[in-house]
């Protein structure tokens, strides 16, 4: 019998990856493509998503083709997408009617703003689970409906890229009860679009996508006849979602940060809902007519801080070079970077917040501001992990990680040592696509629970005094307040 494979679909933030994995489950080829950031001088994020969608074709294409499999082996097919990056199309086109508009973009704080002074954030975050916040889809939503011209007598369709890309390749408008759950706009309860919190933001739930189970059927595609058969999508999953099922994290109380562009740390609660003044509950995901749910907090800037070192300053040639640099440099004692580029998510929630450097002296060269904004990604993980001890009641002893900078030594001796706990690398870096390609697998009969037993990569244990983590981590507070515009309305935890 010939091999047989299951296609994975990473649409990331930066890139799109096709990847391909085998029976055994094992990354046998990946092929990946960058697509553009359109960012404007106010800040604000965009992406082009035809040129998402026709990436996608063509990274599928190129996989294929180098990998030189038998087209007729590969089974099917998972997606796993950036989150709440959301956008608004053209049912009778499949044209979109402005860009996709990044999750990193707060362009609909005073959407947020206006509900919020109307009494509606309690209610929002009581349905959804999620803090009223820009970050999410929902007023990335309304923004393009009350800000493009010429939109009414239109049928549109209203999603997230997920459900972009599943309408585009199998004509179906559908999303998955993960995705669905990070739009502000699904009722965590009830399992289905929020009439209530629809009507806040302005939005038609008609012009949403059908919301079905992670594992469950999408439509076949044929990638615009590359196929000389149609394959179903089988598995869709928020890149974040797809990462902890990717890590095994199946059982309550496993926990995993994925850094990326930003980061997610996200807790497995099981069944059963557990809700957060500071962090928001959603949706792990929906297998076989079940749900589990997750405490989560989210971090808008973390690997993308290496990259504005590298895109933006000119310090690095390489986001790989960041830990050898770092490592080199100085430790100067008060020097903070909080990267604010576009506001603090969790768990802050203060969408105005802008970045500083503080606590520069004459001696502050290159590796220094390198070593400061690899700490940054690690406090900001921290921040997560020590407000889930509190609020969950679930003691984390480890911490599952995923992504490019999981790959750094610096970073990851550093981050054990500031959560003063184990931090765990896997022996794959594509977790996200992997989740959700694992996903479809069993959802398609080739793979069972055996295919989680993976190895460790690499191990980090916290090698710091109590004493010296204590004062870091209480500078870090410190510069953190500095870029606050508001009173943050939690008490943040100490180590």
């Amino acid at each position: 019998m010939s091999k047989r494979y299951i296609l994975g679909i990473d649409q990331s933030t930066s890139a799109t990856k096709a990847l391909l994995f085998d029976e055994n489950g094992d990354l046998n080829h990946r092929y990946d493509l960058s697509h553009r950031q359109i960012v404007d001088d106010k800040g604000w994020v965009e992406h082009d998503p035809m040129q998402i969608y026709r990436n996608t074709i063509a990274v599928v294409k190129g996989l294929v083709e180098r990998a030189g499999v038998d087209k007729a082996s590969i089974l099917g097919v998972g997606v796993s997408n950036q989150r709440e990056t959301a956008l608004v199309w053209d049912r009778a086109t499949g044209l979109p009617v402005y860009n996709a508009i990044v999750w990193q973009c707060g362009r609909g704080e005073k959407i947020c703003e206006r509900i919020a002074a109307a009494g509606g954030a309690d209610r929002v975050k009581a349905v959804t689970g999620l803090h009223l916040s820009p970050y999410f889809s929902a007023a990335k939503i309304a923004w393009v409906l009350e800000n493009v011209p010429n939109l009414q007598g239109k049928e549109l369709c209203c999603g997230t890229i997920d459900s972009w890309l599943v309408y585009k390749l199998t004509g179906e408008l559908r999303t998955d009860y993960s995705n669905a759950s990070r739009t502000q706009l699904f009722d965590l309860g009830e399992l289905c679009w929020s009439n209530e919190v629809c009507a806040l933001f302005g939005i038609d739930p008609a012009t949403l996508p059908e919301v079905s189970d992670t594992n469950g059927c999408f439509g076949e595609t044929d990638f615009e006849g590359f196929f000389e058969k149609p394959i179903p999508i089988r598995g869709v999953m928020g890149d974040s979602h797809g990462a902890l099922f990717g890590q095994g994290c199946l059982a309550p109380g496993m926990i995993k940060a994925t850094y990326g562009t930003g980061s997610s740390v996200m807790m497995n609660t099981g069944e059963s809902p557990a809700y957060s003044k500071s962090l928001v509950t959603s949706l792990a995901w929906g297998m076989d007519g079940k749900v589990n749910y997750v405490l989560e907090g989210n971090i808008n800037y973390t690997g993308a801080v290496i990259q504005w070192l590298v895109e933006d300053l000119g310090l690095l040639s390489s986001p790989k070079e960041a830990g050898k640099v770092a490592a080199g440099a100085r430790s100067i004692k008060g020097l903070y970077l909080v990267p604010a580029f576009s506001g603090l998510g969790a768990p802050y929630w203060d969408g105005n917040a802008r970045a500083i450097i503080c606590g520069m002296d004459r001696s502050c060269g290159k590796a220094e501001l390198v070593r400061a904004a690899e700490e940054s990604i690690a406090y900001q993980i921290a921040d997560i992990l020590l407000l889930m001890k509190a609020e969950s009641g679930i003691g984390i002893d480890s911490l599952r990680v995923d992504g490019g900078p999981a790959r750094d030594s610096f970073l990851m001796q550093f981050q054990a040592d500031i959560a003063d706990m184990e931090v765990v690398v896997p022996d794959v870096e594509e977790l996200s696509g992997m989740g959700a390609a694992y996903a479809a697998g069993i959802a398609l009969g080739l793979y069972d629970a055996a295919v989680f037993s993976r190895r460790a990569a690499a191990r980090y244990r916290p090698d710091m005094s109590g004493e010296s983590r204590e004062s870091k981590y209480a500078g870090w507070k410190d510069a953190v307040a500095m870029a606050l515009t508001r009173e943050p309305e939690t008490t943040y935890q100490t180590l």
